[in-house]
């Protein structure tokens, strides 16, 4: 986490973007010392010595803390609008923006979306959105390796969702951090493909164990893979009973009316 992988050192600061207007709500700023970032020297002056690793656990610990107090805050904005979060996580080139498209496209006039779109950096992901004809709102997380509630918040702030829509989170690209911190999404998705290792949740467990859904990508391509379809499915058992697996195509379409009737479940009448 943020505390100890050095995903924020020198970090150049968040920016939220809404590709419609062109409205950069920059919030580049020196963030708190807490959160790791600002961790700088005089030039010639020896850098300050590694915390020990007692300290590293209390600064987690409060960074976590403060996170969870600022996604209940987002919970209850959105529950009181009848929102559906979803928060989609994955490691890079899985499929989450694909099957966002898709999805978009496909409920259109059924399900009413909006997306919050994380990226370190450019607008790439959130014009594919925009092309939908979905509202969207890019993060912009500079060397930040995930997602957090604060910026979630923004993100909401800038988007101003109508009540009762689901509002699709893509988190950064990023097996490990992503899964710690709660945005105050009502669920968390996986996604995992095949063109990845079939030990993907035995590798990355808390991603796994934190799912409420995973979603195995590109089912399409299995003819060519040698991806190992029930080898992966009892990993995803072996850390997470709980969860459900849906093998799914975000191209070609395959196992998508699971998925969708899976968003149906939750939204409610």
């Amino acid at each position: 986490m943020c505390a100890t992988c050095g995903c924020s050192e020198g970090a150049a600061g968040v920016r939220v973007i809404d590709p419609m207007s062109g409205h950069d709500h920059d919030h580049r700023h020196s963030p708190s010392p807490e959160h790791g970032h600002g961790h700088s020297h005089e030039h010639g002056q020896p850098a300050a010595p590694e915390p020990d690793r007692g300290h590293t656990i209390a600064l987690e610990q409060r960074v976590l803390a403060r996170n969870d107090e600022l996604a209940e805050r987002n919970r209850r904005w959105l529950t009181e609008r009848a929102i559906l979060a979803v928060n989609l996580m994955s490691s890079p080139g899985a499929g989450k923006t694909t099957l966002l498209e898709r999805t978009i496209v496909d409920l259109a006039g059924e399900l009413p979306v909006s997306v919050v779109e994380g990226d370190q950096e450019t607008l790439l992901d959130a014009d594919r959105i925009t092309a939908t004809g979905c509202r969207v709102v890019q993060i912009n997380t500079g060397s930040g390796c995930h997602l957090d509630a604060e910026m979630v918040d923004r993100g909401l702030r800038a988007l101003r969702p109508p009540e009762r829509l689901v509002v699709f989170i893509e988190n950064v690209g990023n097996l490990v951090c992503p899964a710690l911190f709660d945005l105050g999404e009502a669920a968390k998705i996986v996604i995992t493909s095949t063109t990845e290792g079939a030990d993907k949740p035995l590798k990355y467990p808390q991603m796994f164990a934190a799912a409420d859904l995973v979603l195995l990508n590109k089912v399409d391509l299995l003819p060519y893979l040698s991806f190992d379809v029930p080898a992966c499915l009892a990993a995803v058992r072996r850390v997470n009973p709980r969860t459900m697996v849906l093998p799914l195509s975000a191209t070609a379409g395959d196992g998508l009316p699971a998925w969708y009737d899976w968003l149906r479940d939750r939204v409610g009448p």
